[in-house]
């Protein structure tokens, strides 16, 4: 039957739609499997690399939350359906709700204002200028305010180097 429709469409000139498979582009990109970890930088890497993959399928917001919840198991699976679950509110959840929610339970608030504090007294010192950077780079996640203009990025990446530069 499916044949014989595609054919009908050929005939009269029409070709078949396409039809993306988000999902499948999502997970040829190997998302990784999140159980529970000790550390919490390591959840919000898991939870990045996922979003990383969501945005090469162009995956729109109910896409990013079912697949995303997919990739949880164990412990991170049971604190999503109780996350799920406890809902009240009859809309579904956005990924910025998504990524909110995970992070304040897996990531403490304490560790966060001490990586944001770290990111602003980072100093180039002994760093190669490439060490630098990737250290600028990696903190600069956890002060999202702090570089959300290019101006703002370039002084605070410029103050982080030595005078003698």
């Amino acid at each position: 039957m499916a044949q014989n429709m595609q054919n009908m469409g050929q005939e009269n000139g029409n070709a078949p739609p396409y039809v993306r498979d988000k999902r499948g582009e999502f997970l040829k990109g190997h998302p990784p499997i999140f159980k529970h970890s000790v550390d919490p930088l390591q959840a919000d890497d898991r939870l990045r690399a996922i979003e990383r993959q969501l945005e090469i399928a162009q995956c729109d917001d109910k896409e990013k939350d079912l697949y995303a919840s997919r990739q949880l198991q164990g412990a991170a699976l049971d604190w999503w359906d109780s996350f799920h679950f406890g809902r009240t509110e009859a809309n579904p959840i956005t990924w910025a709700e998504f990524c909110s929610a995970f992070r304040s339970h897996h990531m403490p608030v304490g560790l966060m204002k001490l990586k944001r504090k770290e990111f602003l007294a980072l100093k180039k010192g002994s760093m190669t200028v490439a060490e630098y950077c990737d250290k600028f780079i990696q903190l600069s996640w956890y002060a999202p305010t702090e570089v959300d203009e290019d101006g703002k990025r370039q002084e605070l990446f410029m103050e982080g180097l030595n005078d003698g530069l």
